[in-house]
């Protein structure tokens, strides 16, 4: 029960003040994610307030704060605009179709991570190298930095132009001291977030000078929308009248609810990761998944966004002595009371505002320190971190992640296949004796296989594999082989030294195997690895 209390409650104080400042400094951010996924601002206030609730509730790290994330938001641009073309050809009378669509597919991302959690696959986000994470948060921060871009162009004839002149100038200046005050406001003081400072200063100057500047209010005009409504999320019946409008589209929701998912849990378990190493405690990656995925089923129902854990935010929390789940309970609420009472205030917030906060955000994710390391890490790991960040750009997160993992699987299978070796002597009465090193498996069978000389050999051999580990089926078949060409030629053969471990695997997949494995004591130099720690996850 104290236990419980405790990671509820980490220090009331601590955990009121730093979750009021996490919201704070979540409205903006919320905010400028939802313009990233081309929708109401709206949907992403609610989705971080919902995702922010469930996730400190239940989910698997106190003090972990959840909310609508920039990764999520541009693996959902494509969805929302194919959803809108769809409901242009059908005359749909429902405003914004797509949006709907992504509330379909929220339902599906929060079914696939919640089984990922009751199957306890959060524990793979450790398979994940780290120039994998590094291409991966490079690649984000340049995805976020292109999709601002298009903030620069105003829709005229029906066609979208680049800004230009003294609108540019005028909005360039803004973007610049909205960042300027983002950078230095911090080496000052820690008590008013700084994407907050900045956006309430910029503000001020265009309504005090009367600066004709697009902001949110105009911009959700511009694109047929009659501004925020604030209010609590409804429960969206509509989307259950409107699966029809998938059909023919399926490939593209479930393909959507599949990254969508993947992005989520690779960010919220790396997220997880980190606020485990800042506070020395531990968490649940299992839990975490469960937990995410309920909230992004409710985000489809109420109408949000949908998101994940959001590292910047996270260390905001920790940083500001939230360690409980209290702290994300207090942001979550606080966001909401923004919702309830601010929205004529967000409507007033400049474009450009937004803009140079997302800018800083691309600053502060990109790994800067990617370009000093990468004449200093091996030149397969280099590559595999540039390989990831142009995947991202080009396809996206999830694929490039996936990528960027199984070119560090090969890159390792390949460096362990050729590294098996064999040292050959004889003992005193004729046997041969080839002493195995190295993993034997998939990748190095075929090297293990042409070690052995059995034409020439004497009568007698054995294979010791003190200092090797059978780690597959493959393995297993490349013994048998050996095994069967030696006694063609009518010679004799006895493995030794194989672990307790390895005799099983040989016994099981080849009862007969038995009579050539010498018992011997458990091998002293090498022991099976069991991760006892994935039982707590």
């Amino acid at each position: 029960m104290k236990r419980l209390f405790n990671n509820f409650v980490g220090n009331p104080k601590n955990d009121i003040l730093s979750g009021i400042t996490v919201a704070l400094a979540l409205v903006p951010e919320a905010v400028a994610f939802a313009f990233v996924a081309g929708i109401d601002p709206l949907v992403g206030l609610y989705g971080a307030f919902m995702m922010g609730l469930i996730t400190s509730l239940f989910g698997g790290r106190p003090g972990m704060i959840s909310g609508a994330t920039g990764a999520m938001a541009v693996v959902m641009v494509h969805l929302i605009q194919q959803g809108n073309s769809v409901g242009l050809e059908l005359a749909s009378p429902v405003n914004n179709l797509g949006l709907y669509w992504l509330f379909i597919t929220l339902l599906f991302v929060g079914a696939i991570q919640i089984l990922a959690g009751l199957f306890k696959l959060g524990k793979f986000v450790r398979l994940i190298p780290h120039p994998v994470m590094m291409g991966f948060v490079n690649g984000l921060a340049i995805v976020i930095f292109l999709s601002q871009l298009g903030l620069f162009k105003r829709v005229n004839g029906g066609q979208a132009e680049w800004i230009q002149g003294g609108e540019l100038f005028t909005m360039l200046g803004l973007v610049g001291l909205t960042m300027a005050i983002m950078w230095l406001l911090p080496k000052v003081t820690k008590v008013v977030p700084a994407a907050l400072a900045g956006i309430i200063v910029v503000a001020a100057i265009t309504i005090g000078a009367g600066l004709d500047v697009s902001t949110v209010g105009s911009f959700i005009r511009e694109g047929g929308g009659d501004g925020l409504k604030g209010g609590l999320p409804s429960f969206q019946i509509e989307i259950f009248n409107l699966f029809d409008t998938i059909r023919g589209h399926w490939g593209t929701v479930l393909s959507t609810a599949f990254l969508l998912a993947a992005v989520g849990l690779i960010e919220s378990l790396m997220t997880l990761n980190l606020v485990d190493d800042l506070t020395e405690t531990r968490g649940s990656g299992n839990r975490e998944c469960i937990a995410q995925g309920s909230a992004n089923v409710i985000n489809g129902l109420f109408g949000g966004m949908g998101g994940c854990a959001m590292i910047g935010q996270s260390i905001i929390n920790v940083n500001s002595g939230g360690r409980g789940r209290l702290s994300g309970i207090v942001a979550a609420l606080g966001l909401l009371s923004f919702i309830l009472f601010g929205a004529p205030l967000i409507e007033q917030i400049p474009i450009a505002a937004l803009v140079g906060v997302m800018f800083m955000v691309v600053i502060g994710t990109f790994a800067w320190s990617s370009f000093r390391i990468l004449r200093k890490i091996p030149v397969a790991d280099a590559f595999v971190l540039i390989a990831v960040s142009a995947i991202t750009v080009w396809q996206d997160l999830a694929i490039a992640v996936i990528a960027g993992v199984i070119m560090s699987a090969l890159k390792f299978a390949w460096e362990n296949a050729i590294r098996i070796r064999a040292r050959k002597r004889i003992k005193e009465d004729g046997t041969k004796v080839y002493e195995i090193w190295g993993p034997l498996f998939f990748g190095s069978t075929q090297s293990f296989a042409a070690k052995f000389d059995i034409k020439e050999d004497p009568q007698k051999i054995e294979i010791d594999f003190i200092e090797s580990r059978v780690s597959d089926h493959s393995g297993i078949e490349a013994i048998e082989r050996i095994i069967d060409k030696y006694l063609a030629v009518g010679k004799e053969v006895i493995l030794t030294h194989l672990s307790p471990e390895c005799t099983a695997i040989l016994e099981k997949a080849n009862p007969n195997f038995g009579k050539y494995i010498q018992s011997s004591i458990e091998d002293p130099r090498y022991h099976v690895v069991t991760d006892l720690m994935d039982a707590e996850v």
